[in-house]
């Protein structure tokens, strides 16, 4: 399914440059719990305050399997975006993109779903090589698979580690790098990713009864 959905993928695309609206879309899961917890938070483009939050919490029987994990996640995720009254210009995922052993992690999976320009952007790698970036917020290298470029490794903020960038749908290589760096101003992380998963894990915590 994952290599003949890939086929649909739209990855010439920039960002457009009238965003008004980016989500973060982020999910938490509590260790030998089947529960799965997904968060959406909407951010404006422009000041990232909080414009909107949703959240939805069910179960999976799916197991968790790395490579795999749009299926075990994806569901609950989708049913978030499914309670925003806003629809978001883009999406930025707390996951690959097509930096995935078969080019569709979650950000390509749910971005060709809602069809919106989505970008995967995780910290840390699942495949590839790559030159370590130069040290200033800004630098990046090319993340490689099998010869092909598949993303981008990206300094966020000086001398801080980097981010792994890869395109979902619908946008460019240079238009993911573009849009991760406009949102993170202050943090390693997005901004819209790092609202996510902090709404995410409280509500996690919450309906668990532990916090």
């Amino acid at each position: 399914m994952q290599a003949e959905l890939r086929e649909r993928l739209i990855l010439e695309d920039g960002i457009p440059g009238d965003i008004r609206i980016v989500a973060g879309a982020d999910v938490s899961c509590a260790r030998g719990d089947d529960r799965v917890y997904a968060a959406v938070v909407l951010l404006d483009a422009e000041s990232l305050e909080v414009v909107e939050e949703a959240v939805y919490c069910g179960r999976t029987s799916f197991p968790y399997i790395p490579g795999l994990l749009s299926f075990r996640e994806g569901p609950a995720l989708l049913r978030a975006f499914g309670r925003l009254r806003n629809r978001p210009d883009a999406v930025l995922f707390d996951g690959q993109g097509i930096a995935h052993p078969r080019g569709f992690g979650l950000a390509a999976h749910l971005g060709l779903i809602l069809d919106v320009p989505a970008v995967g952007c995780a910290k840390t790698r699942l495949i590839g090589s790559h030159a370590e970036p130069g040290a200033r917020r800004g630098e990046s290298s090319p993340l490689v698979h099998d010869g092909r470029v598949i993303g981008a490794v990206l300094r966020t903020k000086d001398r801080v580690r980097p981010v792994f960038v890869s395109q979902g749908h619908r946008v460019s290589l240079e238009g993911a790098v573009e849009l991760v760096l406009r949102c993170a101003r202050r943090y390693r992380i997005p901004e819209p990713i790092r609202r996510a998963h902090i709404l995410v894990n409280r509500i996690r915590r919450q309906m668990a009864g532990d916090g």
